[in-house]
């Protein structure tokens, strides 16, 4: 029989039942979004064992090495391993057999082959704890899927549990945003769960009692519902970022200021100020692949206009790339070959070393690709960058990505490279010419320290 949708209800008290004792939680998958959790979870009081198929990996953080950069999970981790509530395995049946409720945080890429989401890690994720089942037990689904997965998954896990064994499969989406993920898990803006019956929802508040507590709210909705809600923040956030970008262009044909604009729409509180900054546009591990994704199944289930509004804040975003490579070129007098060209930033945001989708670095790659020397600074992400692209320079400090160049770019907007000083390094150029793709420069302080000053949606000089 169909799923029955759960009746939606909105509530920050916590239940009146309480468990004997804590539920053990499980942890499958420890990428970023599942080291993470499993770490909170213990810092919340729980004894958590993470799991994943990556010996290597376990290895790491099961000494307290975190494999990516997160500001502050490194000492959470530390932490939480040092007080034995955490352990981590490549065991899968250790990791089921010691746990009541098991969080799936395993990844979500896009296929190769289309815009749809790659929804193997998942199930096999879910068929590995159905398979190694002891006894009752609540699976919680963490991961990014598209609407309609979770209700496939309850058939899979009815077909795979044990004979006997009363298993549950919810979904809670996570919300988190690289550079503020230990923030977001351990006080989280709200709590949403799908599809979960009457105990499972009473277990998962009291995984999520101390959030709730401090007056995170706790949705409860059907599992459509609940699997909607994080690409839908994904997607009016992207755009959201689209809108502004489009506006800049309107800006630069006009002779206006969009971050001037920016400001100014910001004190609408229908609007707010956030996301609105004009620039080289949004990329990372999320944003681009759940947009897609919801496109495509958007189209699937005949949803088109919201594909096509998809499809555009896409084209848009894409098209931000391009108007730099163009910029940086006309910087260069029609022709980047054998131009000196800084990048200042590789990651795809600030506070991460995260280059998956980079716009930084897809401009810099074009910008060598069309015979550019391409020199790159990143505070946290030259290494991870440098894997990807190799062929690229990498300096060790701002200072030497900028030495001798003809244009530099202000790709990725830590502060720190926001806040340099632009006498100091108009000193060091060849040509002192800066193309801001973020929108975060003083366009006047840099003009007055001799730069000829560029920038998405602003007024020339």
């Amino acid at each position: 029989m169909p799923d029955r949708p759960a009746p939606a209800r909105k509530s920050t008290s916590r239940t009146s039942a309480k468990a004997t004792q804590p539920p053990r939680l499980s942890v499958i998958g420890t990428g970023y979004l599942g080291a993470t959790h499993a770490a909170a979870m213990a810092a919340l009081g729980f004894q958590v064992v993470g799991f994943d198929t990556d010996p290597t990996k376990v290895a790491a953080l099961s000494l307290g090495k975190v494999p990516f950069y997160e500001p502050g999970l490194d000492e959470l981790l530390v932490e939480q391993v040092e007080s034995g509530r955490l352990r981590f395995t490549s065991d899968v049946a250790d990791a089921v057999a010691s746990s009541d409720v098991h969080f799936v945080c395993v990844g979500t890429p896009q296929q190769a082959t289309s815009h749809a989401a790659n929804l193997s890690h998942v199930e096999a994720a879910v068929r590995a704890v159905a398979e190694n089942l002891v006894g009752d037990a609540l699976i919680v689904g963490k991961s990014t899927v598209p609407v309609g997965t979770a209700s496939r998954l309850r058939g899979l896990l009815a077909e795979t549990a044990p004979a006997g064994v009363r298993a549950e499969l919810v979904w809670n989406p996570e919300f988190l945003r690289e550079g503020k993920a230990v923030q977001d898990t351990l006080h989280p803006d709200r709590v949403v769960v799908g599809g979960a019956s009457a105990r499972a929802e009473e277990l998962l508040r009291t995984v999520y009692a101390q959030p709730v507590a401090e007056g995170a709210p706790f949705i409860s909705c059907d599992l459509p519902t609940a699997e909607l809600v994080k690409v839908s923040a994904n997607a009016f956030l992207a755009t959201k970022i689209s809108f502004i970008n489009a506006i800049a262009g309107v800006c630069e044909a006009a002779g206006a200021d969009v971050t001037v604009l920016a400001d100014a729409l910001g004190h609408d509180v229908r609007i707010g100020r956030q996301f609105l900054d004009a620039g080289l546009g949004f990329g990372g591990g999320c944003l681009p692949k759940d947009i897609r994704a919801l496109m495509h199944r958007a189209g699937e289930l005949g949803a088109h206009h919201a594909s096509r509004l998809l499809q555009q804040v896409d084209e848009i975003n894409m098209g931000q790339r391009e108007r730099v490579i163009a910029m940086a070129t006309e910087a260069c007098g029609g022709s980047v070959l054998n131009r000196r060209i800084g990048v200042l930033g590789a990651a795809f945001k600030p506070d991460t070393d995260d280059v998956r989708d980079s716009p930084a670095l897809n401009v810099a790659a074009a910008l060598h690709l069309r015979g550019a020397q391409v020199t790159v600074f990143d505070p946290q992400a030259s290494d991870t960058a440098r894997r990807t692209f190799p062929t690229l320079g990498y300096a060790a400090s701002a200072e030497d990505a900028v030495q001798g160049t003809d244009v530099v770019l202000l790709l990725t907007e830590w502060p720190e490279l926001v806040a340099l000083d632009a006498g100091r390094l108009a000193a060091l150029t060849a040509t002192a010419r800066v193309i801001d793709a973020r929108g975060k420069l003083d366009a006047q302080a840099w003009r007055a320290a001799g730069w000829e000053f560029t920038g998405l949606g602003r007024i020339a000089a």
